[in-house]
C-alpha cells in the first residue's frame, strides 16, 4: 500500500480522480466505454488473450525488479508517485535491458511498469521522476488495460495479416486505438507534471527524447518556437502528410507533447489542482457522459481554430461552407415547405 511519504516536500492529491487531468477527449472516451454494459466482462475476456500472469514472469525472469534491495532509487520513485496521486496499490517495477529509452504500463488485474535501461540513462532524476509520474498516470486512468488491447489487436491483427482483407477491420480498430492513445498520452504528461511537480523537468524529457543528453546544444524557447513552426508548417499538403505520418504512432512528437504540457501549465488549471480544487474519485460514478462528449468537442474546436496548419485551416473552411450551405439549404426548404402549406390552406378554404 502506499504508505511512503515524498523524498521532498510536494503537494499530495487524496482521492484525486483521473478526471481531474485527463485530455478531454481522453476523457470522454473513457467514461463513455466504462459506462457501457458489460463492457468490463468483455474487456476482461480479451485481455484473457494476452495472459497477464504469463508476460509477468517473462518480465520476473528476463529483466530486473526494481524494490529496496534493486534499483532502489526508482523503486521509491514509483512509490512516491503513487503516493501523491493517491494509486491504490503500489504497481512492480521491471528494468530491463533495451538501448532504446522507453517505458510502459501492462496488464489488467495488477498492471505493472517496465522501463528499458537506455531510460535510466538518458535522464536525470527529476526527469525520471516525471517519466514513471506520468506511467502511474496511466494505471490511475485505465489506460494500461486499453493499451493492453490494443497490444492484443497488434498481434491478432500481425496474424491475420496473410489472409485477404483479414487485416482490414483490426487495422481500423487499431487506428482508433491510437487516435485515442495518443490524446492519453497528453493525460498522462499531465499525471506526470502534478506527480513530479517540476515543470522544466518536464519540459527537458521531451526535449530529450528528441535530441538526447546535449541539453546545453539545445534551448526550451527555440524548442517551443519549433514547436508553433511545425503547426504551421507548409501548405495544405503538408498539413495532409503530417495527418499521414501520425496515423501509425502511438505518441504524439516531442515537440508537441512539449507545447502542450506548457498550455496545460500555463492555463490555470495546473495551479487549480495544487490548491486542491480537483475532480475526486468518490464522483466519478456520477460524471456526465453527455458533458464529457461536448468538453471533448469544444477542445478539439478550439484546437482546431488555433492552430495555424494550412490543412487544418483547409478542413475548417470546408466543414463551415458545408455548414453554411447547409444551414442555406434548410432555410430554403423551410421557406418553400412554409409558402406551400398556406397556398394549399387557401385552396381548401375555397
Amino acid at each position: 500500500m502506499t504508505t511512503n511519504t515524498p523524498d521532498r516536500a510536494r503537494t499530495r492529491f487524496p482521492g484525486i480522480s483521473s478526471r481531474a487531468y485527463e485530455h478531454p477527449a481522453d476523457r470522454s472516451a473513457l467514461v463513455a466505454l466504462r459506462s457501457l454494459t458489460g463492457f468490463d466482462v468483455v474487456l476482461r475476456k480479451m485481455s484473457g488473450l494476452f495472459n497477464e500472469r504469463a508476460i509477468r514472469l517473462t518480465f520476473l525472469g528476463g529483466a530486473v525488479r526494481a524494490g529496496e534491495d534493486q534499483f532502489r532509487n526508482l523503486h521509491h520513485m514509483v512509490r512516491d508517485a503513487a503516493y501523491i496521486l493517491d494509486l491504490p496499490e503500489v504497481p512492480e517495477v521491471y528494468v530491463t535491458q533495451d538501448p532504446r529509452a522507453n517505458a510502459m504500463a501492462i496488464g489488467s488485474d495488477h498492471p505493472f511498469l517496465v522501463v528499458t535501461t537506455g531510460l535510466l540513462d538518458l535522464h536525470d532524476d527529476e526527469e525520471l521522476r516525471f517519466v514513471i509520474a506520468h506511467e502511474v498516470g496511466h494505471i490511475l486512468s485505465g489506460h494500461a488495460v486499453y493499451q493492453t488491447m490494443m497490444m492484443i489487436l497488434m498481434q491478432l491483427g500481425a496474424r491475420l495479416a496473410w489472409l485477404p482483407l483479414g487485416n482490414i477491420g483490426i487495422a481500423a480498430i487499431i487506428m482508433g486505438l491510437r487516435e485515442w492513445f495518443r490524446k492519453a498520452e497528453l493525460s498522462a504528461d499531465r499525471a506526470g507534471l502534478l506527480a513530479g511537480q517540476d515543470l522544466d523537468a518536464a519540459k527537458r524529457v521531451m526535449m530529450k527524447l528528441a535530441g538526447g543528453t546535449r541539453l546545453a546544444e539545445m534551448n526550451s524557447e527555440a524548442f517551443l518556437a519549433q514547436a508553433r513552426e511545425y503547426d504551421a508548417a507548409g501548405d495544405v499538403r503538408d498539413g495532409f502528410l503530417k495527418f499521414l505520418n501520425l496515423l501509425n504512432q502511438t505518441h504524439p512528437y516531442s515537440v508537441i507533447r512539449f507545447a502542450e504540457i506548457d498550455k496545460w501549465a500555463r492555463s490555470g488549471e495546473y495551479e487549480r489542482i495544487l490548491a486542491g480544487d480537483y475532480a475526486r474519485r468518490a464522483d466519478d460514478g456520477s460524471a456526465s457522459i453527455s458533458d464529457e462528449i461536448k468538453n471533448a468537442a469544444r477542445s478539439y474546436r478550439e484546437s482546431w481554430e488555433s492552430s495555424a496548419d494550412p490543412f487544418v485551416g483547409k478542413v475548417r473552411d470546408i466543414a463551415d461552407a458545408a455548414a453554411n450551405a447547409a444551414g442555406g439549404l434548410f432555410d430554403r426548404l423551410g421557406r418553400r415547405g412554409n409558402g406551400g402549406n398556406g397556398g394549399n390552406g387557401g385552396a381548401s378554404a375555397s
